[in-house]
């Protein structure tokens, strides 16, 4: 089981191949902590991102394929987020 994951109530999963990891870095907003880690295994290369609040953790998977349409949207959505007024409370 990989260390940021927690047990499947499905049962173990298995792994076809180790991962290797070429790059890793963690950013620390609010009371959470972002971890980005670029893998790769015999499938090819992958960014796992993992949000860890208080010891609970979620990962998403993104397949390096995908990278480049992700920063564009996730480019997208900063640009929106000065941009676009807040809503007064």
């Amino acid at each position: 089981m990989i260390s940021n994951e927690r047990p499947s109530p499905y049962g173990q999963r298995s792994y076809s191949a180790a991962e290797e990891t070429l790059k890793t870095d963690k950013v620390q907003i609010e009371r959470k902590t972002f971890v980005f880690t670029l893998k790769e295994n015999t499938r090819g290369r992958f960014l796992r991102i993992t949000e860890d609040v208080n010891g609970r953790r979620d990962t998403i998977i993104i397949p390096a394929p995908g990278l480049e349409e992700f920063k564009r949207l996730l480019d997208d959505m900063v640009k929106a987020s000065t941009e676009i007024p807040t809503k007064s409370q």
